[in-house]
């Protein structure tokens, strides 16, 4: 019974006001109006039937409401991952694409997914999602949004491209186009609904746009009989809900499962924390980071039981949720409920629906997924994160979408290293009027001290770039005039290791046989903790260690009788 108390879904009830009711409902009848035509488009978008979309949103909503901890946080299919998926999954359906293999392994795929997210969580492994740096996923998106942009245009023009990635789609569009297969009256239904959708927020914010757009498609559809002009429609739906299976698939399928699984988890483990912060920061509220991530393991899990697929948070449909007035998690189970009615009662509803139009709903939401403005900024602020977005862009859109999400990944972690390995390092100086000491890069005009030199190594001082401190200080030591004194203002070193300290020892002896002192001042203490117990106090006494870079310095020029003077001429 504690566990259960322990459910956000559960304490919900036991807290939830009926003051809330009327605007949960009224939300959840607002977002049905999204889930369904997205739900739809975006499961084709993963290679799968369009009701499966269907089924997906209402189960993770489902699980969400139990097992999530946001009040107001929506879940769904996501146009982020649908290649993702489809990339997991149609190379394994062989020739002829079975949908009822693609199904299965689909479901098996979210179950993966769940149950990784939910491991990751339970082991309080959220801080995961920092395997992704801002830049990378920047780069990642894009390149995600120019995939599905060009992978959907020939269903938005009434036709198909038989290619499997994205040169491939390229290639296929241009052909389909310059041979004569664009179906006019499908071009005409698509581009109509992508501009009503893409539109018509900037004209009327408060106007549901893509279920205008699904509502003036069946109706033209309908009246024109645009079947008969060769455009593809969604036809009826199979009728009922599908009961709880258990997907079966060959062993040979699992590992290939398994690292699409490992790709959607990391992707939305951080689409789930950056959407969960934004919008709880809006309401005054904290993100557990953890608890979110179970809370989507869950839906990922429930879905993936009935004949779902992956899913993520959707910060769109968040937003709809909250602008139209939602309190609670009751408004996705109203949503949910929503969907449930019409594939129980009216499961031709949506017969007459073409399928440019769905392609219109994802073209749509891939290019929300790009930020040019944000990738232009980049290459103004910092040059080396607009090259590692680009990186990231390229990876997607040549080797495919799950090698890029593996080539995102690599590209933040080598930026990581190289920041530990080469970190910022300065020589310090006195700047006229401005306490304490600072780079003389930034300060050419900064005082220096003759015969000692104030060296700054910002970083954990590590096997990785131990060599490179130790080449900066051999520099130092042998220019010329050389320092008596070289100062390291050691604050900004946070860690140290035994390969440093071996260097350390080293280093300093070898400055003492030429008379030259290396010196530290502002050492933190575990770090000098760190440097005792390694054994490297015979090399650097206690007399070697100063609380502040003034006492150091101060210890010198009572010493040396030196006094700071301007730079040397240049």
């Amino acid at each position: 019974m504690s566990v259960i108390a322990h459910l956000p879904g559960v304490r919900m009830v036991t807290t939830y006001r009926r003051a809330w009711l009327f605007k949960d409902i009224v939300a959840g009848l607002v977002l049905s109006t999204l889930l369904v035509p997205q739900g739809m488009a975006y499961a084709e978008l993963a290679g799968l039937p369009a009701v499966t979309g269907l089924y997906t949103s209402v189960l993770c909503l489902l699980g969400y409401a139990i097992f999530g901890p946001s009040k107001v946080l929506v879940l769904g299919p996501d146009s982020s991952l649908g290649p993702m998926i489809a990339a997991t999954i149609l190379p394994l359906v062989g020739a002829g694409g079975d949908p009822v293999k693609a199904v299965a392994l689909a479901s098996i795929l979210a179950l993966l997914t769940g149950v990784t997210m939910v491991v990751a969580g339970v082991g309080k492994l959220g801080f995961v999602a920092d395997l992704l740096s801002k830049p990378t996923m920047l780069g990642y998106m894009n390149g995600l949004s120019l995939t599905i942009l060009i992978s959907q245009l020939p269903k938005l023009l009434g036709f198909s491209v038989d290619s499997d990635n994205f040169m491939g789609d390229v290639v296929g569009l241009f052909k389909g186009v310059a041979g004569g297969e664009v179906v006019p009256a499908a071009a005409g239904i698509g581009i109509l609904s992508l501009v009503i959708v893409m539109v018509l927020p900037k004209l009327l914010p408060k106007v549901p746009a893509i279920l205008l757009a699904v509502l003036v498609a069946i109706g033209i559809s309908a009246a024109a009989g645009l079947a008969g002009y060769g455009v593809t429609l969604v036809g009826v739906l199979p009728q009922g809900f599908p009961s709880l299976t258990r997907p079966d698939i060959a062993m040979s399928d699992v590992v290939p499962l398994l690292i699409g699984a490992a790709g959607i988890a990391l992707v939305s483990l951080t689409d789930t924390v950056s959407t969960a912060t934004a919008f709880a920061s809006r309401r005054g509220e904290e993100v557990d980071a953890d608890k979110e991530i179970i809370g989507i393991g869950a839906s990922n899990i429930a879905a993936g039981l009935f004949q779902g697929f992956p899913v993520s948070t959707s910060g769109s449909r968040t937003a709809v949720a909250e602008t139209a007035g939602a309190k609670t998690q009751v408004t996705g189970l109203v949503g949910a409920g929503v969907i449930t009615l019409m594939l129980v009662a009216f499961p031709a509803l949506l017969a007459y629906l073409p399928q440019p139009t769905l392609g219109a709903v994802v073209i749509a939401a891939s290019l929300t997924l790009a930020d040019i403005p944000a990738t232009r900024r980049l290459l103004r602020q910092r040059p080396m994160d607009f090259t590692i977005a680009m990186t990231a862009f390229l990876g997607v859109a040549i080797l495919g979408v799950l090698p890029g999400i593996l080539v995102a990944v690599a590209i933040s972690v080598a930026a990581v290293f190289r920041r530990v390995w080469w970190p910022h390092q300065a020589l310090l100086g006195q700047v006229e009027g401005v306490p304490g000491f600072h780079d003389r890069e930034q300060f050419p005009d900064a005082r220096v001290l003759p015969g000692c030199t104030l060296f700054r190594f910002a970083g954990p001082l590590i096997f990785a770039n131990a060599r490179n401190f130790d080449e900066q200080i051999r520099k130092l030591a042998e220019s010329v005039p050389s320092p008596t004194w070289i100062i390291v203002t050691a604050e900004p070193i946070t860690d140290m290791d035994t390969t440093a300290c071996d260097m350390l020892n080293a280093l300093t002896l070898d400055l003492d046989g030429r008379g030259q002192r290396l010196v530290w001042a502002e050492v933190k203490q575990p770090v000098k903790d760190k440097m005792d117990r390694y054994g490297i106090s015979k090399a650097i006494p206690e007399d070697r260690y100063f609380p502040t870079i003034e006492a150091a310095v101060a210890a010198y020029q009572e010493l040396s009788g030196e006094l700071w003077q301007n730079p040397p001429a240049t």
